[in-house]
């Protein structure tokens, strides 16, 4: 069984994370787990989450790791920045949006690596981040074991974390495409089935 860890804070965003964490959920070889510093987190849509692991209980790496963005990503813990230090550099994915991104930024994970973001002009202060040519200004970007999105591109992040975890890019598009053209607009393009 593989495993799904999503780290959730306080305020997160959840719309950011509905679609992934859907498709995931119903794969029968993957399982969903939450983490967080906090027993319970509340969406900024109001949604309140009971969490499954705190950070300090997480002592193995995961076959993908989502950093769901939101307002609460100022957070310093050494728990949360070794997970995710130690899932980078065993070159076992990530996905970022939004905050969560501005987060690697701070602290020098995106490195060596094409990535985007809300804005990099946020980033300009951050003595971590010393790779501002490496920003593309698009909704999402995958390069190699990482994707990081702005907070507006909820679909193409899941698009690309679907390609992370072995998805050809025509399996993640036609996954992603359902919510991205509507039902008319999928059953038009690839006929009246669901799935692949």
């Amino acid at each position: 069984m593989k495993k799904a860890l999503f780290v959730l804070l306080d305020e997160y965003a959840d719309w950011e994370a509905a679609y992934l964490l859907s498709l995931l959920n119903q794969r029968d070889d993957w399982q969903i787990e939450t983490v967080s510093n906090l027993p319970q987190v509340r969406s900024i849509g109001g949604l309140k989450t009971m969490i499954d692991l705190h950070f300090s209980e997480i002592d193995q790496m995961h076959h993908l790791l989502v950093l769901i963005g939101g307002n609460s990503w100022d957070i310093q813990d050494q728990n949360l920045y070794r997970m995710i230090d130690e899932q980078l550099s065993n070159g076992l994915p990530v996905a970022a949006i939004c905050g969560a991104v501005d987060y690697l930024a701070f602290h020098g994970f995106l490195e060596g690596y094409r990535h985007t973001g809300n804005t990099r002009i946020r980033w300009q202060d951050f003595s971590n981040y010393q790779s501002p040519e490496n920003f593309v200004e698009r909704l999402a970007v995958i390069d190699r074991n990482l994707v990081t999105a702005n907070g507006t591109a909820a679909l193409d992040f899941t698009e690309f974390a679907l390609q992370l975890i072995g998805d050809s890019m025509i399996e993640a598009k036609r996954e992603v495409d359902l919510y991205r053209l509507g039902f008319y607009g999928y059953q038009e393009k690839y006929g009246s089935s669901f799935g692949k």
